[in-house]
């Protein structure tokens, strides 16, 4: 990660913003902390159209940068590379991701690696899907 990106964590891990160089950042922390909870709200509008659950509480948000220029950076997987959303999805994270005051340019990037599992789902997901 570059000194002047920051690490939204998707739910598997912290969920949290962080910055592993926090004396080199132009933004201010509050001001990273409000982007870092506007762009998770904002994600967790997009459902994926065939599942009944978030695509942040699905797992599928790897990791959200956002630089000091405010671009932000998501890096989001899908359930199956056969996914028939697959081309809906990261336009309407993009969207989604737009919208919140204070981002820059918005880039979605698809990645499998890891691959997806359910193992990557929170505990809301899978109330919502009946999967414990």
């Amino acid at each position: 990660m570059s000194d002047d990106v920051k690490d939204v964590a998707a739910p598997a891990e912290t969920g949290a913003v962080s910055n592993e160089n926090k004396s080199t950042a132009a933004l201010p922390p509050e001001e990273l902390a409000r982007l870092g909870d506007d762009i998770t709200t904002a994600l967790k509008t997009v459902y994926d159209p065939e599942i009944p659950a978030d695509i942040y509480e699905l797992g599928l948000i790897y990791r959200v940068d956002v630089a000091d220029d405010r671009t932000v950076t998501v890096d989001m997987t899908l359930t199956t590379p056969n996914c028939p959303s697959a081309q809906e999805l990261p336009i309407m994270v993009e969207g989604a991701v737009s919208m919140v005051a204070g981002v820059g340019d918005v880039k979605v990037n698809v990645v499998w690696d890891p691959p997806w599992d359910v193992s990557r789902m929170s505990d809301e997901a899978r109330a919502v899907l009946n999967m414990w």
